[in-house]
């Protein structure tokens, strides 16, 4: 009588020799003419353990195709260890066909090769008989991927880049002007940048007899302190003395009742962090001008400065020009800061030749506006002004003239418009 224990045993010993489980791939196979292949599909695999600890020899097998019909049993290579393929070479007439690769799943059912035809070997996340590659099956490639850089929450596209301290990539914020860091921060270019005071008033009572002056600030470098008394250029040391913020003019040079007193110089430290585009003086417009005999004001000569050109702090000076050939009339002219009149003059029938200069120091806000003219006859004056045009959308310098005869012409012989950063 055979006990329970010796048919356990046997039970046991015939599992552990039991054959790999198998997935039967059966199709019909065609040529592109339509008629059905016949020869044999050579079928090859590197050793590989089964889902069920099999271990699989790396061998070679070949299948016969008649008629077309394809039928062969083999090891599901989805589940093994390490993820296998199969390669199927097709033979006919003597010669290979082509060549493609396989990854068997586990099936009950029969597959077709469409099933199992892999169509990009080693495509993370490629679509594999049913079956997802993992990052993990392909060899080194977590290691490869670790190594390349990442982006970081802040990624944006056409900005300058810059790694942050966890090793991602960042996009660094700023205007299109801006200067970047090292470290990825940004900000204007040359750091903070020096306010300018033009056209300043100094402080203090214009009689004769008062020497001292206070600035609205204390100029730095001091040598870019220039001070005009009634358009006059003033000399540091001959005619005056710098102190901090305050003017202390020699007694023969004392401000007289009436005189006009304009300085402009610069600031170190201040707050006008307005990028310097331009580090130069540069000329924007500078010419010959037309001339007019009309009896209204009319444009003989203009400089049209474009949008974006100009920025806060920035110093516009304009210079120009007038011939006057008649004697039996006067003549008058002007100058337009976009809207605003900056200077008018009326020159009498003697004034053969005029002059005149003016400046436009850029404000947030507009533009605080200083003139001086002069002619053959006709008086020096000089003023102040405001203006509120935006020179940051363009701005147009207009020089107008007319004459009393119509007889007499009046030409603007030359100008230039000069830009001071």
């Amino acid at each position: 009588m055979i006990s329970r224990s010796f048919l356990a045993a046997v039970c046991l010993a015939t599992s552990s020799f039991a054959a790999p489980p198998l997935t039967k791939i059966q199709d019909v196979l065609y040529k592109a003419d339509g008629t059905r292949f016949n020869g044999t599909v050579t079928i090859s695999w590197s050793s590989f353990e089964a889902i069920d600890r099999s271990v699989i020899a790396q061998q070679t097998t070949t299948v016969t195709v008649v008629n077309g019909n394809l039928q062969v049993q083999l090891v599901p290579s989805t589940t093994a260890t390490p993820a296998s393929f199969y390669t199927a070479v097709y033979n006919s007439d003597g010669r290979i066909q082509f060549q493609e690769t396989w990854a068997v799943p586990s099936s009950v059912q029969p597959l077709r090769v469409r099933d199992v035809r892999v169509s990009i070997l080693g495509g993370v996340g490629a679509e594999v008989g049913g079956a997802t590659v993992q990052e993990s099956d392909v060899v080194g490639l977590i290691s490869d991927l670790g190594a390349r850089p990442l982006k970081g929450p802040g990624y944006a596209a056409g900005r300058v880049a810059y790694v942050n301290p966890t090793g991602a990539i960042e996009t660094v914020d700023g205007t299109p002007t801006d200067c970047v860091r090292v470290d990825g921060s940004s900000g204007p270019c040359g750091g903070t940048q020096p306010s300018f005071v033009d056209s300043d008033s100094p402080a203090g009572l214009v009689d004769g007899a008062n020497t001292a002056f206070t600035l609205s600030g204390v100029p730095s470098p001091a040598a870019s302190l220039t001070v005009y008394r009634n358009g006059m250029l003033q000399k540091t040391g001959q005619d005056f003395t710098l102190s901090g913020n305050r003017i202390d003019f020699v007694a023969a040079a004392a401000p007289q009742g009436g005189d006009t007193l304009v300085a402009s110089f610069r600031l170190t430290g201040g707050t006008d962090n307005t990028p310097r585009l331009y580090p130069n003086p540069q000329v924007l417009c500078s010419g010959l001008g037309g001339a007019t005999n009309s009896s209204t004001l009319a444009s003989v000569g203009i400089c049209n400065i474009p949008a974006g050109f100009l920025a806060a702090g920035d110093r516009v000076e304009i210079r120009f020009d007038l011939d006057h050939p008649g004697t039996a009339g006067g003549f008058t002219f002007e100058v337009h800061w976009g809207a605003t009149t900056v200077l008018t003059r009326n020159a009498s029938a003697v004034d053969a030749q005029a002059k005149g200069w003016a400046e436009a120091a850029l404000t947030a806000a507009g533009a605080q506006l200083s003139h001086q003219s002069w002619g053959t006859s006709l008086a020096f004056a000089a003023g102040v002004g405001k203006s509120t045009d935006d020179s940051a959308g363009g701005i147009a310098v207009d020089f107008l003239a007319s004459t009393v005869q119509s007889a007499e012409t009046v030409t603007l012989k030359n100008f230039t418009v000069v830009r001071f950063p």
